[in-house]
């Protein structure tokens, strides 16, 4: 384990680094530990995106111990496995290792797309490491009506993008999540957009190693949650939803990964990304979304 210490949205910000033997694991811990008011330190957790997309987040939540990291392979987390595919249950024994190195017994955690799949691995597996899960928009293709065609839309971005590059894949990628409802022929029949359209690169760069756009990730989209251990754990899951993304594939995964649990879904603000801020293209509303978090969280700080 090593660490180093920062001014951050919480004062000061102690970022470690947990060495495992397939990889070492960055994380930042805003607060200290043991927490003072004796509640769950809050982790958020990501994928593909790492520890900086939960800035904004984190800094509504001063007067909590947050913790955030980034996932092996991404950002400052560097693997040692030799692989370069993205597993749910890899991910989910990486964050085990991360609660346990904290040092307290269980953790509240808000779990965000590819994230939130691997915290439902974690809560499936490790069911005394949280104690509220929160799992916003899990991906989860595989319980969809029309899962078949979902991949096959999924495959249409990877070869994409591996024909034409980053902003053409990503162009492809932006069309498929903002689509409403069912993948159907007409879907299929539309050209993919030019990215000059949404301000993107038309040049490739020729690197092919996006994790969200290749098909590294496909293990997490493709995961199937093991609902009989989710309902027995001990853990309160609560899956959420952003009340601007309905009929969007991750608004219809959502619903789909809720109903698998025998609940509605809970809404929050904005879209998929509705606690990032400013600081990115795709800005939600981290204020108004923290205020929900803290709601069904039962805080009142």
């Amino acid at each position: 384990m090593s660490s180093r210490r920062r001014k951050g949205p919480h004062g000061m910000t102690t970022t470690r680094t947990l060495h495992t033997p397939e990889a070492d694991l960055a994380y930042d811990l805003h607060g200290p530990l043991p927490t003072p008011d004796g509640r769950p330190p809050l982790v958020m957790i990501g994928q593909p995106m790492d520890a900086g997309g939960f800035a904004a987040l984190a800094a509504h939540f001063r007067d909590r111990t947050v913790v955030t990291y980034d996932p092996r392979g991404l950002g400052r987390s560097t693997r040692k496995d030799a692989r370069t595919d993205h597993t749910p249950q890899t991910q989910a024994g990486d964050v085990h290792a991360l609660i346990q190195a904290l040092g307290t017994t269980a953790v509240e955690m808000f779990a965000s797309s590819g994230g939130a799949v691997t915290a439902l691995a974690l809560v499936a597996t490790h069911p005394a490491d949280v104690t509220t899960l929160v799992a916003h928009e899990p991906p989860l293709l595989t319980l969809l009506p029309d899962a078949e065609a979902a991949q096959r839309a999924q495959a249409r971005v990877r070869d994409t993008y591996q024909d034409k590059g980053w902003g053409a894949g990503m162009a492809a990628f932006i069309a498929m999540t903002s689509w409403q409802g069912a993948f159907t022929d007409d879907y299929f029949a539309r050209p993919t957009p030019d990215p000059a359209a949404f301000g993107l690169p038309t040049e490739d760069d020729g690197s092919r190693t996006d994790p969200l756009l290749s098909d590294r990730s496909w293990a997490i989209t493709r995961y199937q949650p093991q609902a009989d251990a989710l309902t027995a754990a001990p853990t309160r899951v609560v899956i959420a939803v952003g009340e601007e993304s309905h009929g969007t594939l991750t608004a219809r995964t959502a619903q789909a990964t809720a109903a698998l649990l025998g609940q509605q879904p809970v809404i929050f603000p904005s879209h998929h990304g509705g606690f990032v801020g400013g600081e990115t293209g795709y800005a939600g509303q981290p204020e108004a979304f923290a205020r929900r978090l803290r709601e069904v969280l039962g805080d009142t700080g």
